[in-house]
């Protein structure tokens, strides 16, 4: 199967065999413009055009071809609903897809997609009850309740708007405070560079870099860096509360921690682990792990959804 997500940044794409196995892949920066009619369309046929070219004369069958993309979708009509970041509403995918690969197309949501992966061939196998929350420059979340991915319409999983300071930094969607303008690794970039502006100007480590990324902070946290530590903090604090009210709502009973802050390790996880147990009295207490699957899951998802196809 083809599988390809398109992100914010990168387009992931990769011919997929039924083990999760990717038989050719790559990775390219996310072109401009994806919001005028038929773009999106035009890149993802590119692209498994490619790597259709790429495995030659192997014995490669292309049965369907499934597409993630973020934002709103509507998985039942393979429809791109809305994207605030790639600028696209009510974009058509799965028929113009079809017409042009010659093959069924399945369309999804990145993150659910992700989660999908992760219960067939991660971390996430032999669990009925999930919260797949990954962490990078921005925040989203994919359930799965009773064994069931999610869908609500293609609503579902918006945990990254879920306000934990109110009144705090504005937020891409309008709103202030939500949990990705507070604990995203873009959000952790740009508390840090707010909390190092005096150091900046004494001429520490700060005034020696444009920029320190979210992972140069979590460097800083290990060194005992104070200003770090107090911006990583109120980081893990916002992600505990939302998954102690995710966890009352639903009763999942374990929790993936994914994206790029989730590289991080034990410096976010044992820290979350234990502000989820104290934010709990009655409920159940979730695991609380890194996914398994990295970067890889929402195009490790895409082809779930070609493979369901047939």
């Amino acid at each position: 199967m083809s599988a390809v997500d398109v992100g914010g940044t990168r387009v992931k794409a990769a011919l997929v065999d039924p083990g999760g196995a990717e038989v050719v892949a790559t990775t390219e920066p996310t072109p401009a413009g994806l919001g005028r009619p038929g773009v999106l369309v035009d890149l993802v046929a590119q692209i498994v055009g490619r790597l259709r070219e790429r495995v030659g004369d192997e014995e490669v069958e292309l049965r369907g071809c499934g597409v993630v993309v973020p934002g709103i979708v509507d998985d039942a009509r393979g429809v791109a609903v809305y994207s605030a970041n790639l600028r696209w509403r009510d974009l058509p995918l799965a028929q113009p897809l079809e017409e042009v690969l010659g093959m069924p197309v399945g369309v999804g949501h990145d993150v659910r997609a992700g989660l999908l992966a992760e219960a067939r061939w991660g971390a996430a196998r032999g669990s009925r009850n999930v919260l797949f929350l990954p962490v990078g420059t921005g925040i989203a979340g994919a359930l799965m309740l009773d064994g069931h991915v999610v869908v609500a319409d293609g609503w579902s999983g918006e945990v990254g708007h879920v306000v934990v300071e109110p009144g705090g930094p504005v937020c891409g969607c309008g709103a202030r405070g939500c949990l990705e303008a507070v604990a995203s690794a873009a959000a952790i970039e740009r508390a840090y560079a707010a909390s190092s502006e005096p150091a900046a100007r004494a001429g520490t480590l700060a005034a020696d870099t444009d920029r320190v990324d979210a992972e140069q902070v979590a460097a800083l946290v290990r060194a005992g860096d104070a200003r770090a530590t107090a911006v990583w903090d109120g980081a893990v604090e916002a992600l505990a509360r939302v998954v102690v009210m995710v966890t009352t709502t639903t009763g999942v009973d374990h929790v993936l921690v994914g994206g790029g802050l989730a590289q991080s390790g034990p410096l976010l996880l044992d820290p979350l682990r234990d502000r989820v147990q104290r934010g709990l009295t009655f409920q159940r207490v979730p695991r609380v792990e890194r996914a398994t699957l990295g970067d890889r899951a929402g195009c490790l998802g895409a082809a779930c959804l070609a493979w369901d196809l047939s």
